[in-house]
């Protein structure tokens, strides 16, 4: 029997984007269109006292001018959806446009709303703001000190929420043979997409229906959001998702700017387009990461590790984002024992206001700030007892044969065998020949390091019961809808929403496996509210997990209607007709036998079906998975460190994932390999930077370092397969794996090299210069 499922099929997807037909928010164009532009704040913290508009309104092809106070009581504010439990969560108001105090730089202030997108730029430089600047604080830290800036009357020390998981107590500290101590900063990251948000909103008076074009990840969460922000009931509002190019969570909140755009067309009566620019971009749209952690591990001298303790602070910016405070408690704390049988877990967590750009989900969110901290202990501790780090690791890997494994933090991981990837990674990097030849070129002088990182995740995010005791204010199930048509053609409606993902080709594959019919005659529609009934969205690594199994459950429906008329068409019973290839023959008579587009057409043509078997062919799932899914792997990667300019270079990358069963090969290689890329970006490149006045002074690409191609070798990947018991598909998520590893991975294998220098941290991104100075401090070569 033949099968797609497992094997490499090109992306369908790329055709259009290769040869420019992409269809992108910003290419949507109608008649009669609009131009919104916004004012957005100089300064990270002021009061404004008054806004003079006239000179804007006057301005050629100026159509509307908005401020904050215009609009406060005609739009609601911009909620959170996410509420961790037992955090007396404070959620201040997070109006569309600033109305008696502007909180970071680029805070909105005022809309303008134009016939061409220059002339509302222009007028924006006619509106003239008095603000009374106030006193800025950026560091979370010390935004908790006395006297800090208070940035919200509802949180007057600056915190937000604190949340604390665990049962790790000061005894089995006082107790232990060996305890390492550290403080570890992950810096602010900026997601960079390649397309930036955009929104265009469209108003029909006549019905009362408003249509709304978004960059999004999840079109369905975004009606729901923006229904209650503007008042106007679901199901007159519709929420398209064209071809979004990257989101790496940036897209998944609801911004301020999609609501404004959205009332101004209903306001006005005609299409109104905005589209941020890259500076916007960087000054606006949610930040990644942004964390200070103070560590303790204890274990044996023998290399057990015993208690792992973390008293994390999460810079939150000025204010709650959709799905931020879930970020740094839910998937950030409860993944901290990471892939070892630590027995006591302590998680303390403290997210705080500061006058900076609101932060919230990006690649990976939470798991790759807790498997860092983690990794980054495991090799303090290894170094401490004087082991060599693959062996600590082995000694505390979960072994293969202890699934299903409770976690001192509540979570049942689902399948794995982590020994297994760790072995294959070893065996591919040849990991005990670097060690030999590692000693030799330090002896010439050279210094090369090698990282290793062991990791698992949580991902495919649901079940919705589950969601919402940890305080998610939605579900995590997903809609699928099969219907397929009398040629025998399939068209797949799905509820998540993939940008970049592939899953308008792997979701072909399933339909293919599944059917026997064409990867190429099988269409997936996604990221319309229209037509699709329901979906919460892709992130999380849930796309397949969830949201393909709901296919699969609908396919299997579809395959037993189409079964059933089968056997009519064969005048056997149902359960004698056997499935093959795509045809349906009689037991024992492959003779006798119909083909799946024979049976589409008499099921549209309903001219003699069986007794109660209604006409069409078309199924529909709504599937709630029973737990998360749990990817892990082993990466691997080699370095060379310059110990006079600073220079790190990546000689080899090794990745070996494990994300249950694997439908292409392809995809998911490459879904590790820009997982990887953003990875190293972090730990080598990559980090917003705020002065004391709260200015962003890496707001563009001429200040914010991105990784490039030519910075990497090639990476070298594998995958091992333990299905997951929790899906009909066996499969986990891939999207993250690459993000959540390679950054530990990288500053492992750096800091092995500067080994002899006695360096034992460097903060994030390991610039030659930080490298560099590293050096210098860190005292005479051993």
């Amino acid at each position: 029997m033949s099968t797609v499922f497992g094997q490499v099929v090109k992306r369908r997807e790329d055709p259009r984007f290769i040869t420019g037909r992409g269809q992108y928010t910003d290419d949507v164009q109608l008649p009669g269109m609009l131009y919104a532009a916004i004012l957005r704040s100089p300064h990270a913290h002021a009061r404004i006292i008054g806004i003079d508009v006239e000179a804007a309104k006057r301005a050629p092809g100026v159509v509307a001018v908005y401020t904050g106070r215009d609009l406060a009581e005609r739009m609601g504010s911009v909620p959170t959806a996410w509420i961790p439990p037992e955090s007396d969560l404070k959620t201040p108001p997070h109006r569309a446009l600033a109305v008696d105090k502007v909180r970071y730089v680029g805070d909105g202030v005022a809309m303008v709303i134009a016939d061409t997108r220059y002339a509302a730029r222009d007028a924006l430089d006619l509106i003239s703001v008095q603000y009374e600047v106030l006193p800025a604080v950026v560091n979370q830290v010390e935004a908790m000190e006395n006297g800090a800036p208070v940035l919200h009357a509802e949180a007057p020390d600056n915190v937000a929420f604190h949340w604390q998981i665990g049962n790790a107590t000061d005894e089995v500290f006082a107790q232990a043979e060996v305890v390492v101590r550290h403080t570890i900063r992950q810096q602010r990251l900026v997601p960079n997409p390649m397309e930036p948000r955009a929104s265009v909103a469209q108003y029909n008076p006549a019905t009362g229906e408003l249509t709304v074009w978004v960059t999004s990840q999840n079109p369905h969460i975004h009606r729901f959001v923006l229904s209650g922000i503007l008042g106007i009931p679901e199901h007159r509002l519709r929420v398209v998702a064209t071809d979004v190019g990257g989101g790496f969570g940036a897209k998944i909140a609801v911004y301020p700017d999609e609501a404004l755009v959205a009332f101004a067309a209903m306001d006005l009566g005609r299409p109104v387009k905005w589209t941020e620019d890259r500076r916007e971009h960087f000054l606006v749209t949610t930040h990644g990461r942004d964390h200070v952690e103070e560590l303790e591990l204890a274990g044996t001298r023998d290399g057990r590790i015993q208690a792992i303790r973390v008293r994390a602070y999460a810079n939150m910016g000025a204010y709650l984002s959709t799905a931020a405070p879930g970020v740094p408690t839910i998937l950030f704390g409860l993944i901290v024992p990471g892939p070892y049988t630590i027995p006591y877990v302590g998680v303390d967590v403290y997210g705080v206001f500061t006058n900076t750009t609101p932060t919230d989900a990006y690649r990976g969110a939470g798991r790759p700030e807790a498997t860092y901290l983690l990794e980054r202990m495991v090799d303090l501790y290894a170094r401490e007892i004087r082991m060599d780090p693959v062996e600590v690791r082995r000694r505390n890997l979960i072994p293969a044969d202890e699934f299903p494994y409770h976690t001192p933090t509540g979570l049942e991981y689902d399948s794995g065998n982590y020994h297994l990837a760790l072995s294959r990674a070893l065996d591919m990097a040849d990991y005990d020949g670097f060690r030999r030849k590692q000693q030799e070129l330090r002896a010439q002088g050279r210094h090369v390091g090698v990282g290793v990182t062991t990791y698992v995740e949580i991902c495919g995010l649901g079940p919705s019961q589950v969601a919402g005791a940890v305080g998610f204010q939605g579900g995590l199930w997903e809609s699928s809808t099969v219907r397929v048509h009398p040629t025998g053609k399939v068209t797949v409606f799905t509820g998540s929403s993939p940008h970049g993902q592939g899953e308008e080709t792997t979701f072909a594959q399933i339909v293919a496996d599944k059917l026997g019919v064409l990867v190429e005659d099988v269409e997936v529609v996604h990221g319309d509210t229209a037509r699709i009934s329901m979906g919460w969205g892709t992130y999380g690594s849930r796309t397949t997990p969830v949201a393909g199994s709901a296919l699969a459950v609908a396919l299997d429906r579809v395959l037993e209607k189409a079964r059933r008329i089968a056997a009519h068409m064969l005048e056997v019973s149902a359960e004698d007709v056997e499935c093959e290839d795509g045809r349906f023959y009689a037991k024992g008579a492959k003779s006798r036998s119909v083909s799946f587009q024979d049976v589409a057409l008499q099921a549209h043509l309903a001219w003699n079906l069986p007794q109660g078997v209604e006409p069409s062919l078309e199924a529909q799932a709504f599937y709630d998975p029973a737990n998360f899914t749990y990817s892990f792997g082993t990466h691997i990667c080699m370095v060379e460190v310059d110990t006079d300019t600073g220079d790190v270079r990546i000689d080899r990358y090794i990745a070996v994932d494990d994300c249950g069963r694997v439908i292409n090969p392809m995809i998911a290689e490459g879904q590790v390999h820009g997982g990887i890329v953003q990875g190293i970006g972090q730990a080598l490149w990559e980090g917003a930077v705020y002065d004391e006045q709260g200015q962003l002074v890496t707001g563009t690409l001429m200040d914010y370092a991105m990784p490039k191609a030519r910075f990497f070798p090639n990476f070298e990947t594998a995958f091992t397969e333990t299905p997951s018991p929790h899906n009909p598909l066996g499969v986990k998520g891939i999207g993250e794996t690459g993000t959540i590893a390679a950054t530990p991975t990288v500053v492992n294998a750096v800091l092995d090299a500067l080994a002899p220098f006695g360096v034992r941290e460097i903060q994030m991104p390991l610039t030659p210069e930080r490298v560099w100075r590293s050096i210098q401090e860190g005292g005479q070569r051993s």
